[in-house]
């Protein structure tokens, strides 16, 4: 049976959804969402799924709240599961009731998903408690959208104030405050874009507030606290603290590879923006990889470079007629996150490179005899040839199969230099495809403009072959070494 959900989304840092929110959102047909809303979240729902924009700025409205009302109860009498993302929780200060309403009336089934409303993640990521024992035991929310409207002598001497959406006329708010008899000197803090990694702060007081925000020129959306609570914020503040708070990074990985290093980045307070250098797509023929597999007992090692190698080659190897008990040599991987994908699969690893380039992986093998030995690199189309041919200079018979290939993403050109001209700090290479198609899509000045960060030293060659210096080089060569020498070179 269709239903729909009105769903708060939280104030802004995606991972702040409730577990029933992520759930209806992936069983959404249609979403409705909101400016406010995380468009990461837009990711949890099917590919099948609606997405329709119906965001609300200030005079500039994609939709009334008559028409979003409409087209709700349109998409749940087509029998669709439609969910309505709203920032912060749909029932303060969301129009959620309204939504409700119109839903009630029609007759349809329907649901409220509360979110983490904005004013309580702004506390907690500002380090401002709304309540405190010392300080207050009431709080007032309330719109500053209508200043007439609002009975300011009864509710501006509450212990903590809560405006929302007051940004534009919190002069005019702060003089009402003052005149009900509130001091000018009681701490006050706007915020803008609150729990998200571009999270603007400015504290002052009644009093001093006001032309601060007019000197920063801070725009919408914003909300204010007021209170002696505020004065807490030197004192218990976290997220503006992390190491990496207030850094935009640019992640060049494969989209469906992108999420570890994103993750990492963001749980250290970096702003990441992901921009997907290079597509991951099927080998352009599978036949020598085939044959490999129909004779796949007769190799005394299977080498991998990468853990899309291992992912393309198992996924090869399930559509033919044999499973991994047809796998009879030794294992070697390049890496780690190689080294993890095979154990996935319950394929134990017997050499692991010492440094996770194609010469550590030499290194390691150097304590085998491997004259006569036949030897199976499932690996990208393009490579370099250091691995193969070193093997075969030691005797090797080697046999060299494309398992997967690397384009470039055709919306690279556009999207890397919007991104590019939005003036990141950091944009991240884990591999040297990653430098060649950046540098191809947006030009070499425009990537040397940026620090560079590099996995490894067979990057940096690629960099600096494209007169680019990193700025960061990773000691180890895995993404947890990346972000750590990123690290190293901001502090």
């Amino acid at each position: 049976m269709s239903k729909v959900y009105l769903v708060g989304a939280g104030p802004g840092d995606p991972e702040l959804i409730t577990l029933k929110g992520r759930r209806v959102l992936e069983e959404a047909d249609c979403i409705l969402y909101d400016h406010l809303a995380s468009t990461d979240l837009l990711e949890l729902a099917p590919a099948s799924a609606e997405r329709i924009y119906v965001g609300k700025k200030k005079s500039n409205h994609a939709m009334s709240q008559e028409e979003i009302c409409a087209l709700l109860v349109e998409r749940a009498r087509q029998g669709l599961n439609v969910v309505r993302l709203k920032g912060g929780d749909p029932f303060i200060f969301g129009r959620g009731g309204e939504e409700a309403e119109a839903l009630a009336d029609a007759g349809l089934p329907f649901e409220v998903v509360p979110g983490v409303t904005s004013p309580l993640g702004i506390a907690a990521y500002t380090g401002v408690p709304l309540t405190h024992r010392d300080h207050t035991s009431v709080v007032t929310f309330l719109t500053g959208h209508d200043v007439d409207s609002i009975e300011w002598n009864r509710v501006g001497l509450s212990e903590t104030l809560v405006i929302f959406m007051g940004l534009s006329n919190f002069d005019r708010i702060a003089e009402r405050i003052i005149a009900a008899g509130r001091s000018p000197e009681t701490p006050a803090m706007a915020v803008r874009w609150g729990t998200r990694p571009d999270q603007q702060v400015v504290t002052g007081t009644l009093e001093t507030l006001p032309g601060l925000l007019q000197r920063l020129g801070m725009k919408p959306p914003a909300s204010f606290v007021v209170g002696d609570v505020v004065s807490l914020r030197d004192r218990l503040s976290w997220f503006e603290k992390l190491p990496l708070f207030g850094q935009k990074i640019v992640v060049t990985r494969a989209r469906d590879q992108a999420g570890t290093l994103s993750a990492r980045l963001s749980r250290l307070g970096a702003n990441v923006v992901e921009l997907p250098t290079i597509e991951i797509r099927p080998a352009s023929d599978y036949a020598p990889l085939d044959q490999a597999i129909a004779n796949l007992g007769s190799y005394d090692w299977l080498i991998f470079t990468s853990a899309n190698g291992v992912r393309y080659f198992l996924d090869r190897l399930d559509q033919s007629p044999f499973d991994l008990r047809a796998i009879r040599g030794k294992i070697c991987a390049i890496g780690p996150a190689t080294r993890d994908a095979l154990e996935r699969f319950h394929l134990k690893v017997d050499v692991l490179a010492a440094q996770y380039v194609a010469e550590g992986l030499l290194e390691s093998l150097s304590a085998f005899d491997l004259a006569g030995a036949r030897i199976l690199i499932a690996r990208a189309a393009v490579a370099r040839d250091v691995l193969p041919d070193e093997l075969r200079r030691r005797g090797a018979n080697v046999e060299v199969c494309e398992a997967y290939r690397t384009v470039q993403p055709d919306d690279l050109p556009r999207r890397a230099q919007e991104i590019l001209a939005g003036k990141p700090d950091w944009v991240t290479f884990t591999s040297s495809s990653t430098v060649e198609n950046l540098v191809a899509a947006a030009g070499s000045d425009a990537v040397r403009s940026v620090r560079a960060a590099s996995i490894g030293p067979v990057t940096s060659a690629t960099l600096r072959k494209n007169n680019i210096q990193p700025a960061a080089e990773a000691s180890v060569y895995t993404v947890p070494g990346l972000v750590e020498a990123i690290l190293s070179a901001s502090r």
